[in-house]
């Protein structure tokens, strides 16, 4: 059995020496070559950069008319001219409407004629009363007499005041003839056309003028932000940023103005006003807009662009780059974003190289070729 086993073994061992021999022997063999070192992953860097964040709370506003009137006719006529045109800028006092005027003339000038009757009147009366003076004493006019002649010089200086107040109700409605505007503003659409008869019992809207400049912005927030609110508030004003419902376009800054007194139960907010300037009119009354009230500002805060960010199970973390274009993954704590723009509470310093293009790819380590960064968009605030 032994020798079976000899047999059989030897010339295995033989003919493995052989092919070992004869393969040391081939020209050109050699062993199998390491694995080529994995290439580098293109990403772009960016730099984490400190700057002044504006800390701000946000809600969607309205704007509204600083003031809008509704012009009505005082008195009744038929309107015989239109001096505006429609959309047009008045300023107060600027002539709108003319309401035929003739029978307020006459009515003046007839109220004037029995003022006039009135004093030629008076006059006859004192002339009587001073006569009536000098014949008392001597016994000629008896004192009956003398207290009527008073009474009725009384009676006629009475009526020139009731004339007095007559003309001047009639020149009243004489100016009402004329309607003007009462504000400055911009008119809206006719009502009502030359020609047709206006009666002021009836009310009938002739035009309505808005005022735009300034204007305001009402906009509600959650409640639970009230205190910080009027903490800062009682520092000093609070400025007001209107944003386009893009919510990246400012349109005006204004000033906050108004903290209503009281919570809206049904949605646990605070309405807010704003009164802004609104110099070449970029708020219409009627519009929305994102109102942003800003609070504080936070100096010298660490930020990145916002896709820098990336989000684990842990938390967020971005990829540092270090000198030998090496990435390291580290946590970092996000205090706010906004508008592409990222606030580091910790973990990051300035100036640190980060990864903000291509962290999909990576891993903790891996060797990076950086390509040129993409021009970033404006950043905006940040938002807590």
């Amino acid at each position: 059995m032994r020798l079976k086993r000899t047999i059989i073994f030897v010339p295995v061992v033989l003919l493995g020496c052989g092919l070992l021999i004869w393969r040391l022997g081939v020209p050109g063999w050699s062993a199998p070559a390491a694995a080529p070192a994995r290439p580098a992953i293109p990403a772009t860097a960016g730099t984490a950069e400190t700057r002044n964040v504006p800390i701000y709370v946000e809600g969607l506003g309205t704007v509204q008319a600083f003031n809008t009137v509704t012009v009505k006719a005082r008195v009744d006529g038929q309107i015989t001219k239109v001096f505006f045109r429609e959309g047009q800028e008045v300023r107060a006092g600027d002539e709108l409407f003319q309401i035929d005027s003739r029978p307020f003339t006459a009515a003046v000038q007839q109220a004037e004629a029995v003022k006039q009757k009135d004093e030629a009147q008076l006059q006859s009366a004192q002339l009587d009363l001073e006569r009536a003076t000098k014949l008392l004493a001597p016994g000629f006019q008896t004192r009956q007499g003398y207290d009527q002649q008073k009474a009725a010089v009384g009676q006629l200086q009475a009526a020139l005041k009731a004339d007095q107040a007559q003309i001047d109700s009639a020149r009243l409605n004489l100016e009402y003839a004329l309607v003007r505007s009462p504000i400055d503003g911009r008119t809206g659409r006719r009502l009502v056309d030359v020609g047709n008869l206006v009666q002021a019992s009836q009310g009938s809207a002739l035009v309505a003028i808005t005022q735009l400049r300034p204007i305001f912005v009402s906009f509600t927030v959650p409640a639970t932000r009230l205190d910080e609110i009027r903490a800062n508030q009682a520092k000093q004003p609070l400025r007001v940023v209107a944003y386009a419902m893009d919510d990246r376009t400012a349109l005006a800054q204004g000033e906050l103005t108004l903290i209503d007194n009281q919570v809206d139960v049904a949605t646990g907010t605070i309405l807010l006003k704003a009164q802004f300037d609104n110099e070449g009119e970029p708020l219409w009354p009627g519009a929305f807009v994102n109102a942003r009230l800003v609070l504080a500002t936070r100096d010298n805060a660490v930020t990145v662009p916002e896709q820098a960010v990336m989000q684990g199970p842990n938390g967020a973390y971005v990829y540092v780059v270090k000198d030998d274009d090496t990435v390291q993954r580290r946590a970092v704590e996000v205090a706010a974003t906004q508008e592409g723009v990222a606030v580091i509470g910790s973990g990051l310093e300035p100036g640190e190289r980060i990864v903000t293009e291509g962290q999909y790819r990576l891993t903790d380590g891996a060797k990076v070729s950086l390509g040129a960064p993409r021009k970033a968009e404006p950043g905006g605030q940040a938002t807590r």
